[in-house]
């Protein structure tokens, strides 16, 4: 039945519209060829450019107009001549265009900076993800290298006219900011990160090949990547962070109020108000806190919740005795989900995943764990990342939880999917929207229960105040964003209803203020995915089956909440017809 369903989803559509099939082909061909001119300039390109691409206001100015310009042409395609999968491609595209111009109306732009990620920091990401595998890959790599104090500086240039205009990063997020850059100025080039590649080149490239790659790499890493960091260190200590704003909302930058509801819009792809998502938040807060009271009796603590969270927090037996001991029991929680996949579904990935801390130059300052992708062709699997910096600040409790949220069922088997998907354009394949990735994630979570995980109440409990935390954040974003809550409300708010350690209740609320909207993502996508299997157990009854619902939500890859649902429906349809 379910590749009846599949197949329904693929249906060729009929002769009358073909016209329209083509126009939506020639549109999203457009727009991925605007995007490859973009993210990989060459030479040829009349861009006016270095390898990096171009960051000065005229260039976002330019992709506005073009985003709107190929907003207005898809609108113009009616959907009842596509065909499902065609509709679904065009609301997508049509999704990112107003997601792009949103973004330039409210000069986004100005603010290319995040508590755990950045220009500079996604610069990084970047090159240790290149593809190297001939001279020509190499020196491309080395050409990138030399592009980077351009690159910033075209990103300091934004960051100095957010100055002018009151559009900054709110300053309470920089504190430690600076590993995030001065991780890289070194003082010889071999021990720089970007010369990683250039220590074992491939047998087949000559000696003196590899000897004038490697002359060419030291030299561009310090007049390129060390040059460059140099430059963001004095323009972020001596002129941005001064400068930076005070208030942590940003509801306080020029029309923050709208600009935060664009943004929640488009984290949650619904048209939700703030007001709605904060009450909401408030309402799965005192549902999980009756769940999590519950378990804490199963373990035997005689106190309240406040004090068996602050035993969590302090207990030895909870937190693990060095870096390689947190990583060997992710791995094993990893191993033992990845066995029992099968029962949950039907269609699982190729592509490998492996675990491994979250680099140095990003632990402080970051999250417990997150999956890094890897691309298709890639020579490195997936990642599921594991903070092993500062030890007594990341439970065991929590392990398993994070676990199936990062790597299976999570993000990893969710992305590795997308990126087999077939007869779809290839900007399916890497589109990534908060709302559905997150809110799998977390629907996973829940999932690890039916999947036989957390049989400790321990361990249940982390799963509660995981699940807590994801609620909490919906009264956190919008009480920072929209009510004008301080630093210090929003880490006293997770700190009093989640047993997150106040490492983590402080590195969260800096990645919440520096990130507006994002955090909704988890919980509204959550909510609706349990919503749309509670609709499909109550009208398929004996005949729904869990694998077939988890191939249903999988499907499609990346979707919208609107979509998502639509493509639900029309899988319980199907199946109940046969």
């Amino acid at each position: 039945m379910r590749a009846i369903f599949y197949l329904f989803l693929l249906l060729a559509v009929p002769a009358t519209g073909q016209k329209a099939s083509k126009q939506l082909t020639a549109l999203i061909e457009s727009y991925e060829s605007f995007q490859r001119r973009e993210s990989r300039p060459t030479p040829s390109d009349t861009l006016g450019t270095g390898i990096l691409g171009s960051f000065k206001e005229a260039d976002f100015k330019r992709r506005a107009d073009f985003y709107a310009s190929l907003d207005l042409n898809l609108s113009k395609i009616k959907d009842a001549q596509l065909s499902q999968s065609e509709q679904i491609s065009k609301a997508l595209l049509r999704f990112i265009c107003r997601e792009q111009t949103e973004n330039y109306r409210y000069k986004s732009y100005l603010i290319p900076l995040l508590a755990d990620d950045g220009f500079h920091i996604s610069y990084v990401f970047d090159m240790t993800s290149m593809l190297l595998n001939t001279p020509a890959d190499y020196k491309r790599y080395i050409l990138k290298l030399r592009d980077f104090p351009r690159y910033v500086q075209e990103h300091l240039d934004l960051l100095a006219e957010g100055i002018r205009t009151g559009m900054t990063q709110a300053r309470a997020i920089f504190d430690g900011y600076e590993v995030t850059y001065k991780s890289h100025i070194v003082q010889t080039p071999e021990t720089s990160l970007f010369y990683r590649p250039f220590k074992e080149l491939p047998e087949s490239f000559s000696e003196s090949e590899k000897e004038k790659l490697r002359a060419g790499a030291r030299a561009a890493i310090m007049e390129g990547v060390v040059a460059g960091y140099r430059l963001m260190a004095d323009f972020m200590e001596n002129q941005y962070i001064p400068h930076a704003r005070a208030k942590e909302g940003i509801g306080s930058v020029p029309n923050g109020l709208a600009y935060y509801q664009s943004l929640a819009d488009y984290y949650t792809t619904l048209n939700m108000p703030v007001a709605d998502i904060h009450q909401k938040g408030l309402e799965e807060v005192a549902r999980i806190r009756k769940e999590m009271e519950v378990v804490m009796r199963q373990t035997g603590f005689e106190g309240d919740l406040k004090a068996f969270i602050a035993f969590l927090r302090t207990d030895p037996q909870f937190y693990a005795d060095s870096p390689e001991e947190l990583i060997k029991e992710a791995t094993y929680i990893s191993k033992l989900a990845d066995g029992r996949l099968p029962a949950f579904f039907s269609r699982l990935p190729r592509q490998p995943y492996g675990v491994e801390p979250v680099p140095d130059h990003l632990a402080p300052k970051y999250t417990g764990g997150r999956y890094s992708p890897s691309a298709p062709g890639s020579k490195r699997g997936g990642y599921y990342w594991v903070n092993t910096y500062n030890l007594p600040a990341r439970p065991l409790y929590v392990l398993e939880a994070l676990t199936l949220h990062e790597a299976v069922p999570g993000h990893h088997l969710q992305m590795a999917l997308n990126y087999e998907l077939t007869n779809v354009p290839n900007f399916r394949l890497n589109l990534y929207l908060s709302a559905y990735g997150e809110g799998w994630a977390l629907y996973t979570e829940a999932l690890g229960e039916e999947m036989g995980f957390y049989k400790n109440p321990y361990s249940k409990f982390g799963k509660l105040t995981y699940e807590m935390w994801r609620a909490c954040r919906l009264v956190v974003d919008t009480g920072i964003h929209a009510y004008g809550w301080s630093r210090e409300q929003a880490i006293a708010y997770l700190a009093d209803h989640t047993a997150l350690s106040m490492h983590e209740c402080t590195t969260e609320t800096d990645r919440y203020i520096s990130w507006p909207g994002q955090a909704l993502s988890y919980k509204i996508g959550e909510l609706k995915i349990r919503e749309l299997r509670k609709k499909a157990e109550k009208e398929m009854g004996e005949r729904f089956d869990i694998r077939a619902f988890h191939d249903a939500i999988l499907a499609q890859g990346t979707l919208t909440l609107p979509l998502l649902e639509q493509v639900v429906q029309e899988y319980i349809e199907v199946e109940s017809r046969e």
